[in-house]
């Protein structure tokens, strides 16, 4: 089925509304190193726009009726989820999040495929799900342009498609399909900036490591990190960048950076993974001293946080709650209820002070007992 346009924004938050905490945080614990920030970021503001400059909708604002989510129960509708790339945290909980929101409303998932960054896989991927009769599509596009033309074809197909932060090149909101859903990352951006401009306490040279590829939601990252670097922290310089494109293989952009700069002082990484490699590029060099931030808390980035290691802090995206959202829009899309093209939750801080706070908020379960154990152990 083909969706309706959205011709309307939704009003304030109702019951059945998703709960996100404000962004606004200020460090409070005294730390050894000295490490607690501002971050001058309004509470529950979102700073990002879609990927067609749309303005952000907040998905606290999404809500189904007791009779719409009665209509759903009684579709049988079945639902698949195309990732480009499913081997971190991000991914594991927002397919943790989709799982809850479709048990809730009795859709069934038929599949969920990890195209491994590879355009190729994904256009099969993409093929496969439709052939075991999904009336719902949730995919994150490896590549905007590249993948257009099958996820074109499921729209001609009828399918209710739901994008995760960017959608192909060419496909029209409310006709081709329902939504794109994202975090604010723009806004994790800043919070990234920010908090490397107080660890250096305003002061000093700094890399940049970047997805070299044509992904919007990593583009506006970057481009919020330097911006707020560059018009808030002016004694803070980049005075290098490194591009990546598989996000296995950062080490070798970082080494090189480390080796061209070996007086450096931080590094901002895109996302997690990308993180991990540079610390361990760091920590390769002798450069225990580095400071990272990033976006994203996977595990790993949240045990250097605990130790007061390299990773200073980050802003963190709320996957299991964008999850959530994401199936909210595709319900929309079988109601043909009008739906907000692009819908975000706000960018969340995260260094020491609040890390076992923001872990449970961003995965919803408690902090796992070895992270607690290691944050106890560093007070």
């Amino acid at each position: 089925m083909r969706v309706n346009k959205a011709t309307k924004l939704f009003a304030t938050a109702a019951a059945g509304a998703l709960l996100l905490t404000a962004c606004t945080a200020e460090g409070s614990g005294d730390s050894s190193e000295g490490r607690h920030f501002t971050i001058d970021v309004t509470a529950g503001e979102v700073l990002a726009t879609g990927p067609h400059g749309e303005e952000a909708v907040s998905a606290t604002t999404l809500e189904l009726t007791d009779a719409e989510r009665e209509q759903i129960r009684n579709g049988n509708y079945r639902a698949a989820i195309a990732f480009h790339y499913s081997g971190d945290d991000w991914s594991r909980a927002q397919e943790a999040g989709m799982r809850a929101a479709f048990e809730e409303l009795g859709i069934q998932v038929v599949g969920v495929t990890d195209a491994g960054f590879s355009v190729e896989q994904q256009v099969a991927d993409v093929e496969n799900l439709k052939s075991l009769g999904a009336d719902i599509l949730i995919s994150i596009p490896v590549d905007p342009v590249a993948t257009r033309d099958v996820f074109q074809r499921a729209a001609d197909d009828g399918l209710a498609i739901v994008f995760m932060d960017n959608a192909p090149a060419g496909l029209v909101p409310g006709q081709d399909y329902v939504s794109v859903v994202s975090a604010d990352n723009y806004g994790n951006g800043v919070v990234a900036a920010q908090i490397m401009c107080q660890a250096l306490e305003g002061e000093g040279e700094i890399g940049v490591v970047f997805h070299a590829a044509d992904f919007f939601v990593t583009n506006q990252r970057v481009e919020a990190f330097e911006n707020e670097i560059e018009t808030n922290c002016q004694g803070v310089e980049i005075v290098d960048r490194g591009g990546f494109d598989d996000p296995n293989a950062v080490s070798e952009v970082a080494d090189a950076m480390l080796t061209r700069n070996p007086n450096l002082d931080g590094i901002f990484a895109n996302w997690d993974i990308p993180a991990e490699h540079v610390a361990a590029s760091a920590i390769s060099a002798g450069r225990n001293d580095l400071v990272i931030t990033t976006v994203d808390l996977g595990d790993n980035v949240a045990r250097m946080i605990a130790e007061r290691g390299l990773v200073a802090g980050l802003g963190a995206q709320l996957p299991f709650d964008q999850g959530r959202a994401q199936v909210m829009l595709a319900a929309y899309g079988l109601l043909g209820k009008e739906a907000p093209p692009f819908v975000a939750v706000p960018a969340q801080p995260v260094w020491f002070d609040n890390l076992l706070d923001a872990y449970e908020l961003v995965y919803h379960q408690p902090a796992p007992q070895w992270l607690d154990d290691l944050w106890n152990a560093h007070q």
